[in-house]
């Protein structure tokens, strides 16, 4: 099985390796008054990796409400 997934990851770092050699041409990715031009591989690792960041922020908070609704409540002393 490892050497089956070594192989799906070599075939994987080919494909983004071949996309980011023939993806050269440069861009610009404008928000707001912000502009950035960079080759579009470049570009494209940039938003992967801001999803990355954003999905492990939702999924972390999601993860955090969900432990804390699930605990059991403790007896509070009302006086």
């Amino acid at each position: 099985m490892r050497f089956i997934q070594a192989i799906l990851l070599l075939i994987f770092l080919g494909a983004v390796g071949l996309f980011a050699v023939q993806n050269t041409d440069p861009i610009t990715v404008s928000f707001w008054n912000w502009k950035t031009t960079g080759p579009v591989a470049l570009m494209a690792i940039v938003a992967y990796l801001l999803g990355m960041l954003s999905g492990w922020t939702v999924v972390s908070f999601f993860s955090r409400s969900l432990r804390r609704v699930s605990e059991q409540p403790t007896a509070r002393v009302i006086d």
